[in-house]
């Protein structure tokens, strides 16, 4: 299992849908958040994409220097840029940091935002951009290893003797991440993608994409990986994970649901409307459990004003395991978590997690050993406090006077 975090660009907060408790979106909050996930020993780091976000590739190239080991999964919408340059960019971005990039192809599902951006193409058009695009990018980064160039022309895009010089550390180009839900979706995933990302919908749906694109890559002669993306709300009692999630919520109006769900339901995206559709935008505010806890542990409440990955495992640390490993037992090997707020839910999920869990990264030790001791305040100026989960009481272990 590979754990990624998530940096939040778009702004974070102890409450949703509300400014109280809400932290400013600054390059040392972010810097403060990568830096814990890369010394907790998470795998990588998600960038998200869009208006609403900090520039993804500007933000991860300035967090290089700031971390040692974690990977940067970057946002990349077809249509915006040029193929050849993001290729470049690319290159250039997997290089600097020593091989650590990760790209996460986004087409995008609010039409308004994207003809704000100067793409006026439909759900369907998207998806053959996104192909032609995808078919240049990759190319360009594969031949870039022996110096070679590419020509290729089709509906949307076109490009003659196109090429990089500086390649990529990764051969023959850097992971590629994609999620959606609809038809077209699963066919590129199928046919040009690395790994598959579903949001966090209950096993059994999730188990159907996965054999969907599983059947559809084979045609291709492909494999993939998959993984998911979620939220957790994590506790050392079940009760007081509940009342975490209750407290998420506690400042949401119903006018602030109603504005989130009339501009959800205006996206042409077939994995928005899956989301919305777990909760219909209605919940009990005196049981936030009822009618939103879709599955054992995975709570639909966040989707109610978020877009995008809006369910969260909320529960005690065996009860988040438990969950996680049901959905690796469906062959998912990438958990893309977040949590609010993600600075000190960084470290909440490492420690009280991260141990149960079968965590290898880059073929490395697990990466919870970087939580063992001597962990902890020392006693008295002179002992080691024993581990929390021995069997019996260890005797304290004294240590060098300071």
């Amino acid at each position: 299992m590979k754990v990624l975090w998530f940096i939040p660009t778009h702004g974070d907060s102890r409450y949703l849908g509300t400014t109280k408790g809400a932290r400013a979106a600054t390059f040392d909050y972010f810097k403060q958040v990568a830096i814990a996930a890369d010394s907790l020993g998470y795998e990588g780091v998600l960038l998200p994409t869009g208006r609403s976000c900090e520039d993804s590739w500007i933000l991860a190239s300035s967090l290089i220097d700031a971390t040692r080991r974690l990977k940067f999964l970057v946002a990349l919408r077809p249509g915006l840029m040029q193929p050849s340059q993001t290729a470049r960019m690319s290159a250039t971005l997997d290089r600097l940091s020593g091989g650590r990039l990760l790209v996460n192809l986004v087409t995008g599902g609010d039409s308004e935002e994207l003809e704000g951006d100067g793409l006026f193409l439909s759900h369907a058009e998207r998806y053959e951009l996104s192909r032609e695009f995808l078919t240049i990018w990759r190319e360009i980064l594969a031949r870039s290893h022996e110096g070679g160039s590419y020509d290729f022309e089709g509906d949307h895009l076109r490009v003659k003797g196109a090429k990089t010089l500086y390649p990529p550390i990764h051969k023959p180009y850097p992971q590629l991440f994609f999620g959606g839900s609809s038809d077209e979706a699963h066919e590129l995933a199928a046919q040009q993608l690395d790994t598959y990302l579903t949001w966090g919908e209950p096993p059994a749906a999730v188990a159907e994409k996965v054999a969907d694109i599983r059947r559809r890559a084979a045609q291709y002669g492909r494999t993939l990986s998959f993984g998911i993306r979620l939220h957790v709300i994590v506790r050392e009692t079940e009760e007081a994970a509940w009342q975490a999630a209750a407290e998420l919520v506690s400042h949401l109006d119903d006018k602030t649901v109603e504005a989130a769900q009339k501009k959800f339901s205006q996206m042409d995206s077939v994995g928005q409307r899956r989301m919305a559709e777990l909760h219909r935008g209605k919940f009990n505010r005196q049981n936030i459990r009822e009618g939103l806890e879709i599955s054992p542990n995975l709570w639909a409440g966040v989707g109610l004003v978020r877009g995008g990955a809006g369910t969260a495992l909320v529960g005690n640390p065996e009860q988040v395991a438990a969950r996680l490993k049901e959905y690796a037992d469906l062959g998912l090997e990438y958990f893309i978590l977040s949590g609010y707020p993600h600075l000190e839910e960084a470290h909440r999920f490492a420690e009280l997690v991260f141990p149960l869990l079968p965590l290898q990264r880059d073929g490395q030790a697990p990466a919870h050993q970087v939580l063992t001791g001597p962990f902890g305040e020392i006693v008295a100026n002179s002992y080691v406090p024993p581990a929390h989960d021995a069997a019996a009481p260890a005797p304290l272990q004294k240590v060098g006077a300071s």
